[in-house]
């Protein structure tokens, strides 16, 4: 099947978040310079730049407004809400469900946002994890969040230094307690896996230097999510809008660093009984299929079965046999600078 495979940011603050600095009109600008198809905006508690008008097209990106609910842990993303949803009688976040609930009840959705994250003490940001695993009714996690993976490398002055001139070549990927968590949820039920920024263009004080640690043109080039649709955009925002959520809600998309090498391309699918398969998709095994994998550039491509590494090759192209159920997904190591760095994660395609 031929899809429209769109590219777009998840996750990102302007000026209308208490911590955030650029305004919107910046932001859409660094978007289009950036060939970014949508973006999906998340200040914190409130929609104020929905009801300020930035909602919709401009230009070739679609701006979607969201919010984060963020209390001290566990922070949601919360879209597809007529209203805010405010937790000030749990400050500390400890019943998450509670606003879970309250962005079902509107119609909506959540993504738990940076589950591990650990802050850092050199820029004096806390942790934001989120600490309870036993909610439901959320519909995706972050599984690689930028900020989370870029502060990790931010153990002195001098990698400090290095890890803000050079971030792309310090990321290590999502994490692994992460991950084992992702591929154990989807061994119970869909868990949608995304990518996210988590940028507010944050000023930052090193050496007595103040600065922009990412202004949003070069922050867009890193975590992006990507989605597959079956129409193109329309140019009708409201629908176009429904396009997006129905892709990332279903679970076909994958998420990849865009610094050294756009992701756009890749293609992931199982075919069965001259029928394929795509990310998101469940199907049951009734005969022999084959499982294939297609990068854009030649990649370290690893497959994996129930959370356990399967079989690994290093080309653009991947193709095998399937004879066994399992939830199997993809990940691709682009090599830049002598080694293999992370770059697509895909969700995975359930086989029963």
């Amino acid at each position: 099947m031929k899809f429209s495979d769109y590219t777009g940011v998840i996750h990102l603050h302007s000026s209308y978040s208490f911590d955030g600095h650029a305004p919107m009109e910046n932001i859409i600008s660094a978007a289009q310079k950036n060939s970014i198809d949508f973006l999906m905006l998340t200040d914190h508690d409130h929609l104020q730049a929905r009801k300020e008008g930035w909602e919709g097209w401009h230009g070739k990106t679609l701006v979607i407004v969201g919010e984060e609910i963020a209390p001290r842990f566990n922070h949601y993303l919360a879209f597809n809400i007529k209203e805010a949803v405010v937790c000030s009688d749990d400050p500390e976040g400890k019943n998450p469900q509670k606003y879970i609930n309250a962005v079902r009840d509107q119609g909506g959705f959540g993504i738990i946002a940076h589950p591990d994250h650990e802050g850092t003490e050199m820029f004096h940001v806390k942790h934001y994890c989120w600490n309870d695993w036993k909610v439901n009714d959320y519909k995706a996690i972050s599984v690689w969040d930028f900020m989370t993976d870029w502060q990790k490398s931010l153990r002195g002055y001098v990698s400090g230094l290095f890890s803000f001139l050079f971030p792309a070549y310090f990321l290590k990927g999502p994490g692994r307690v992460t991950l084992e968590r992702w591929d154990a949820l989807n061994q119970i039920k869909k868990t949608v896996g995304i990518g996210e920024l988590d940028n507010h263009a944050s000023v930052k004080k090193l050496l007595g230097i103040s600065f922009v640690a990412f202004p949003f043109q070069r922050a867009f080039r890193f975590i992006r999510t990507h989605v597959l649709t079956d129409r193109r955009f329309s140019g009708n925002s409201r629908q176009d809008t429904d396009m997006v959520f129905q892709a990332l809600l279903h679970g076909r998309c994958y998420f990849a660093l865009e610094y050294f090498r756009p992701a756009q391309g890749f293609q992931f699918f199982i075919e069965h009984d001259k029928q394929e398969f795509y990310p998101g998709d469940s199907f049951k095994l009734s005969k022999n299929a084959r499982l294939s994998v297609s990068c854009p550039e030649k990649a370290r491509i690893r497959i994996i079965k129930n959370g356990r590494e399967l079989l690994h090759k290093v080309g653009s192209h991947l193709s095998e046999p399937l004879q066994e159920a399992g939830v199997y997904r993809v990940e691709a190591f682009l090599k830049s600078a002598g080694l293999f760095r992370p770059w697509i994660f895909s969700n995975p395609i359930f086989v029963q």
